[in-house]
């Protein structure tokens, strides 16, 4: 039903009148870098099993969107990084997600493979497995990340990703 004040279909208790939101995800990530290398995890859980992302994953309640992108990159990283800046947003509506990467140098050339990766390595450009990587948003931040390195300046990057929904 919709409720009164309100524009949207929302599940109701019937009994209460409690209203149920269900709002997107949000998917809290990093660019670790080191010198001109930026580190990737190879996947161990599906979806994707098997290809390169960057250290991201769902934001827990009462986490700040730093805090849970740090935290993804120590669980999936096993590393610690410097200064964050935020770099990319994307938002995928059609799977009610928003993605968000912070930017920034590890602490020193330590990592290894959390629970969710099966190895996790420094690539530089020539190197990156572009065929293999996880996701658009990972391809996309790399591209902007590699093209802004050259003019030596990273402004915040936004894209909407919109795919047609499934049926």
């Amino acid at each position: 039903m919709i409720p009164e004040g309100d524009t949207r279909l929302r599940a109701v208790c019937s009994a209460c009148n409690t209203i149920h939101y269900s709002n997107p995800k949000v998917v809290a990530g990093t660019l670790p870098t080191w010198g001109d290398r930026v580190l990737l995890c190879r996947r161990a859980i599906e979806p994707r099993k098997g290809y390169w992302t960057l250290p991201a994953g769902y934001l827990e309640n009462h986490e700040s969107i730093v805090d849970g992108a740090r935290r993804e990159t120590q669980e999936e990283a096993n590393a610690k990084l410097n200064e964050l800046q935020l770099y990319t947003v994307f938002s995928l509506p059609h799977i009610s997600q928003v993605y968000v990467f912070f930017r920034g140098p590890l602490d020193r050339p330590e990592f290894s493979s959390g629970e969710e990766s099966l190895e996790v390595a420094l690539f530089s450009e020539p190197d990156i497995p572009w065929d293999k990587l996880a996701f658009p948003v990972v391809t996309d931040t790399l591209e902007h990340y590699f093209r802004d390195r050259k003019e030596a300046a990273f402004p915040v990057h936004y894209a909407e990703i919109n795919f047609p929904k499934r049926r």
